[in-house]
């Protein structure tokens, strides 16, 4: 009997020595891959529109009921919870799926085909007029509980395979496996509860702004997932003496605890951006910049995945910095609701997250995810174009609101940049689902 025809008692009864050491298989990372670049280019083409319609609102009059509002619920879930969430998922298959299970990638059919179905159903909701109202929460009536169930199947495959390999893992793998699906299944109850209307209002009168205790517990959220992934990736050290290893890993995760204490010791309530002590918490955050880059280098990290490591450190740097100086006063009033936050948004996800699920995805193909370095830079230089374009308008709106409300030329020039920007950007993402085809 061949090792692909072995029943699953025997798989899962077998010793570490007679089971090769866990990896994704290739038709799996092929097939998240697929969905992923799938979802970002559906989500382009919605932002793609989006922009034509603020140059010329009378087309989006044109396809009414289907206005501007009706389309912006799909631009910013699809780009969330498909673009940004499916390498992730990926990334969580890599770490418990068996490779030598004679149904895994049946199963990891299962777990993107719900996600897939839900993000499709959400988006005729939210075109129908069916939603919360509620940024990224627009999961309404009917659709309220479907990403839900698609992230109770994804946690029940993981906990299913994690449970059959339990047996040949080490103790401590053991227990960090527990203890993130522990953690993983508490999701799905709490994403329905926050989506629903009653729990706090799409616009909340009461509140004046993200805190600096706010921002930094969101990204250090962010960056315990970057220090996670080499784990769930299973990449393998750099060469080079073991204590060294052990040394970024153990730095890297005590500043975490150090700075988690930070975020724990500071108020939470209401607190102002003038107050001394949510700008230096926030400023914490600067120093992650260096101590990512040098725990990101303790690992042998592929040649395909490299450039796209150059790119998440770069957009990286200047989402942190820039986004310590908007929060400073005086800097915050000027900026507050206008295009610079819109500016600051793509910054973080068409640069950075795009970049950082780059890796994952060429990661977790083992280098066979062939994309090419002219759609990298078209992706990459359109991104740039596009954050420096609303960075101006926000910057100018300030002082002109008029002139942005009434389409003054100069406005419609930068919005004309801005689809061209989104353009470039769409037709790169085409390209990387196309390639996914010779993966």
């Amino acid at each position: 009997m061949s090792s692909d025809e072995m029943p699953l008692s025997s798989f899962a009864r077998a010793p570490a020595s007679a089971v090769a050491e866990r990896s994704v298989p290739d038709d799996v990372a092929r097939l998240v891959a697929r969905h992923a670049f799938g979802w970002l280019v559906a989500a382009n083409g919605v932002g793609v529109w989006l922009a034509v319609v603020l140059l010329w609102p009378a087309l989006g009059d044109a396809i009414a009921p289907l206005t501007y509002g009706r389309w912006v619920p799909l631009h910013l879930d699809w780009q969330l919870y498909g673009w940004c969430a499916l390498p992730l998922v990926g990334a969580l298959l890599a770490w418990c799926l068996e490779e030598r299970h004679p149904h895994a990638l049946a199963h990891a059919r299962v777990v993107l085909g719900t996600w897939s179905l839900a993000l499709a159903a959400g988006g005729l909701a939210w075109l129908g007029g069916q939603t919360s109202g509620k940024l990224f929460l627009d999961w309404h009536g009917w659709t309220r509980p479907l990403l839900p169930v698609a992230m109770l199947v994804l946690w029940t495959v993981l906990a299913a395979h994690a449970t059959w390999s339990a047996g040949r893992m080490r103790a401590g793998e053991r227990m960090v496996h527990v203890a993130v699906l522990a953690a993983l299944v508490a999701v799905p109850p709490l994403f329905y509860w926050a989506a629903g209307r009653e729990v706090y209002p799409a616009v909340n009168p009461d509140s004046g702004g993200a805190t600096g205790a706010a921002l930094l517990g969101s990204t250090l959220g962010v960056v315990a997932i970057f220090g996670l992934l080499p784990v769930m990736l299973r990449v393998p050290p750099a060469p080079g003496p073991r204590r060294s290893r052990f040394g970024r890993s153990g730095f890297f995760w005590g500043f975490f605890a150090a700075s988690a204490v930070a975020y724990a010791i500071i108020d939470h309530g209401n607190a102002s951006h003038h107050a001394p002590s949510q700008i230096v918490a926030l400023g914490l955050l600067l120093a992650w910049v260096p101590a990512l880059w040098i725990f990101g280098r303790g690992f042998a990290w592929s040649e395909r995945a490299r450039p796209w490591l150059r790119a998440a450190a770069a957009w990286w740097l200047l989402l942190v910095v820039t986004g310590w100086v908007t929060f400073l006063p005086g800097v915050s009033e000027r900026l507050k609701f206008t295009n610079a936050l819109v500016a600051h948004a793509h910054l973080a996800m068409a640069g950075l997250v795009t970049s950082v699920n780059g890796v994952i995805l060429h990661t977790l193909a083992r280098g066979r995810l062939r994309t090419s370095r002219g759609s990298f830079w078209l992706w990459q230089g359109g991104c740039a174009l596009h954050v420096a374009v609303l960075l101006i308008l926000g910057v100018l709106e300030n002082d002109a609101a008029g002139a942005l409300f009434l389409s003054a030329g100069w406005t419609q020039g930068l919005f004309g940049v801005r689809l061209a920007a989104g353009v470039t950007m769409g037709l790169a993402s085409v390209q990387w689902l196309m390639e996914t085809r010779h993966t």
